[in-house]
């Protein structure tokens, strides 16, 4: 009981449940919605700075030498969610109006999260350096298959810009490669201050949340969707994560993976990108339905935040001492 408590009154997970309400009536706007953007490149590039020094590049090159498991990630996000969004169209218009079906189906087309998939495996003590791998590669690849989804299934075409290219090269790929050349020097000190990476972990997460929100909110968001429409979109997005997180986690069994890579294949295979998602909506939707379009992300995106890290927290506290997320595994 006293357990459950502390869980519930976790600092993290009380930020994440307040931080939509402080955005619908204090949003971010104008100037400091521009900044509020700026800040959070920052601190996307920041977490994976951190993580980059904190791994040794022998870990890291054995994560992305794990093609199959690679492989069984894209498949997971690319092929069996967007085979669940096109069942979620199919539902009667009386349960789902037409735009939210539309906005789930986008939803299920999205590369997965970045920084809180690599965050929750952290916390949970999973493979860190496969989560960094498998979010990379799927963001990466997500430019380019995202579009072509929504373009196949949305009946929209998106064009694929040098720019997005570059700031996905950019925010990623790039402090990450300077965290792994600096390791030598930074890793051991981060070793020694392993609160650092955390604070960075939860408050890029944080970032994003208010940040999306927001962008929500200054859209007109609540003013157009009907209360008993904002409770079937809570309903299906949680039934479809139930969904989503059973069949990976059981998947992850099946393979017989060892703990820290189920970790991951749970976390990375069932997590959905907003940062990836908000900016693509706005080339693929009218400006004056975006809103509505991408509430079914944002709910879903806020619902696995919670989730998540309640799995994370719980993952952590039953992790044997031992594990040290080395990545020496079948698949």
């Amino acid at each position: 009981m006293l357990s459950r408590l502390r869980l519930f009154l976790d600092p993290f997970l009380l930020m994440l449940l307040l931080l939509p309400v402080v955005a619908t009536v204090l949003p971010a706007r104008g100037t400091a919605a521009e900044a509020l953007d700026h800040f959070t490149v920052v601190a996307i590039c920041l977490l994976f700075f951190l993580h980059g020094a904190k791994l040794s590049p022998t870990e890291t090159r054995r994560g992305f030498s794990r093609w199959r498991f690679q492989l069984l990630v894209l498949g997971c996000t690319f092929v069996l969610f967007p085979t669940f969004g096109m069942a979620i169209v199919a539902l009667p218009s009386s349960v789902l109006s037409p735009v939210m079906a539309t906005g789930f189906l986008f939803l299920c087309i999205l590369p997965s999260t970045v920084q809180s998939s690599i965050a929750f495996t952290s916390i949970a003590r999973g493979n860190v350096a496969l989560a960094v791998s498998s979010a990379s590669i799927s963001n990466v690849l997500g430019v380019v298959f995202t579009p072509l989804l929504a373009a196949f299934l949305l009946g929209s075409a998106v064009e694929i810009t040098p720019a997005s290219l570059l700031g996905i090269f950019g925010q990623l790929v790039v402090p990450f490669t300077v965290g792994q050349m600096l390791h030598r020097w930074v890793g051991p000190w981060l070793k020694k201050h392993h609160r650092v990476v955390s604070v960075v972990d939860q408050g890029s997460v944080l970032l994003v949340v208010y940040a999306a929100f927001s962008v929500g909110v200054t859209q007109g968001l609540w003013e157009v969707v009907p209360p008993t429409q904002l409770l079937m979109v809570v309903l299906v997005s949680c039934v479809l994560l139930a969904v989503v997180l059973t069949l990976f986690t059981g998947l992850g069994r099946l393979l017989r993976m060892e703990r820290a890579d189920r970790i991951v294949l749970m976390f990375c295979g069932s997590k959905k990108s907003q940062v990836s998602g908000l900016p693509m909506a706005v080339l693929l939707f009218p400006s004056e339905q975006v809103g509505m379009y991408v509430l079914p992300l944002m709910v879903f995106h806020l619902i696995q935040l919670l989730v998540c890290a309640v799995i994370a927290r719980r993952a952590a506290d039953s992790a044997p001492e031992a594990d040290t997320a080395s990545g020496n595994h079948t698949v």
